[in-house]
């Protein structure tokens, strides 16, 4: 029983080890947007060739206020920031490979969802849920996952 449990030690500590990636580092991407710079959170973090880009909402970056026209507006807006940030790294949407994707009112699926399939012809992984209210009095957010 020792043996067999020390056995199981030995292998649990062994596959730990040699799962660890060869490149640890991750990056904190600074914000393409001089305003943002000071906010208490990345646009894009950077790991193991993935970026994790920070949740957008329809805002209209030049103004600072969410775009008017409701959620068909707003979701293009959020589409288009996110493709901005991509910009900055070389990348566009068709490298996006995970959504996620908050709506204020599940009501609005259908309507967001005619936008966003304009967008993601490579239809990435998605996961779409309701909140009782989003940042700025957004309508949606969306952040997403893009591979280099």
């Amino acid at each position: 029983m020792k043996n067999s449990t020390c056995f199981i030690i030995i292998l649990f500590v062994f596959g730990m080890f040699s799962c660890q990636q060869n490149n640890p580092d991750v990056i904190f991407h600074k914000s393409h947007e001089p305003k943002k710079n000071q906010a208490p959170f990345s646009d894009v973090v950077e790991a193991n060739g993935f970026l994790f880009l920070s949740g957008q909402v329809g805002m209209d970056h030049k103004t600072r206020t969410l775009v008017k026209g409701g959620i068909e507006a707003e979701t293009k807006q959020c589409i288009e920031n996110i493709k901005a940030v991509l910009a900055q790294h070389n990348l566009s949407l068709d490298r996006v490979v995970k959504c996620t994707v908050i709506l204020k009112d599940i009501n609005d699926f259908s309507a967001f969802n005619e936008v966003y399939k304009t967008y993601f012809h490579n239809k990435p992984a998605r996961t779409t849920f309701a909140v009782s209210g989003l940042a700025v009095g957004a309508n949606i957010e969306i952040e997403a996952v893009a591979v280099k």
